[in-house]
């Protein structure tokens, strides 16, 4: 499988040299392949939002390599700009970067300093709009006049309209409401078929992930203790909850049964596993 987005090496050190230094990231070698959805879960501090920061060349490592596609983002100033429109960043609150005078004008803000013509712009804020759910007589209102919902669907559909091979998105349902959150999850996944990108997702619900994508990556005290599929991660239970992490509660549900002596696989991680495993047994007469 093909890396689009990988890191060698890679360190990021902040305040070097001052009484104020403090390491953040320890030679971390991560990978991200073309058109997977990779989740990134880790605590307050672990160093996962320094690491994504460095995707996109936000921030410029201490030492070691970012690459995209397989060239170092950061061997020439072009090259360097080019990959902040191809590597899109979608920070944690995002509405509260809004600025301009209508929703039309902030979704256009990014494939407008691409250089677009005014067709090719407009296309991509009505396609942006569109995947978000935002509706066509929503784009000349200000963004200010919108729910908070809404206002995070136009910040989201800013990076959208630049229409990047990846899509990196920081905690975008933190504060929403159920309903909330699996809209905008919606509206992710559906960016990501239709497109064939790369999302990166960044979380602190184990549930949210564990339903939502296909890899995980575990980052804790500046580097990556594990990654592979949920399942994969999840057997790692003890060392998640040392890490302040924990597994989700269908996870924390199936190992109990298995340590009351019920003879069931513990690696469950979604309600829908656990009906299927369930029913399974229910079936057999073993419950």
């Amino acid at each position: 499988m093909e890396a689009i987005l990988e890191t060698k090496q890679l360190t990021h050190t902040y305040s070097a040299g001052t009484p104020f230094e403090r390491s953040a990231l320890q030679e971390v070698n991560f990978s991200a392949y073309a058109g997977e959805y990779l989740g990134i879960i880790g605590h307050t501090g672990s160093g996962k939002s320094t690491l994504i920061q460095h995707l996109n060349g936000l921030l410029k490592p201490t030492s070691g390599q970012v690459l995209f596609q397989g060239e170092d983002i950061w061997s020439d100033p072009k090259r360097t700009r080019r990959t902040r429109f191809q590597v899109g960043l979608v920070f944690q609150y995002p509405e509260y970067q809004l600025f301009e005078e209508t929703v039309y004008k902030d979704i256009a803000f990014g494939p407008k300093n691409m250089g677009l013509d005014e067709q090719e712009i407009d296309r991509r804020v009505h396609e942006a709009a569109y995947f978000v759910g935002l509706r066509d007589d929503q784009l000349n209102k200000s963004p200010f006049e919108l729910s908070g919902g809404q206002k995070r669907r136009v910040a989201i559909a800013g990076v959208i309209a630049m229409e990047p091979k990846v899509l990196i998105l920081d905690e975008p349902t933190a504060g929403l409401d159920p309903v909330g959150v699996e809209s905008i999850l919606g509206n992710i996944r559906d960016y990501h078929q239709a497109h064939n990108a790369t999302i990166i997702l960044v979380s602190h619900s184990m549930e949210e992930v564990a339903r939502t994508v296909d890899r995980l990556v575990v980052v804790n005290d500046g580097k990556i203790p594990f990654h592979g599929t949920p399942r994969e991660v999840f057997c790692h239970g003890a060392e998640l909850e040392a890490m302040g992490l924990g597994v989700p509660q269908m996870t924390r549900v199936f190992h109990r049964l298995k340590a009351m002596g019920v003879d069931i696989d513990p690696s469950v991680y979604t309600i829908e596993q656990a009906k299927a495993a369930l029913l399974a047994k229910l079936g057999k007469g073993e419950l």
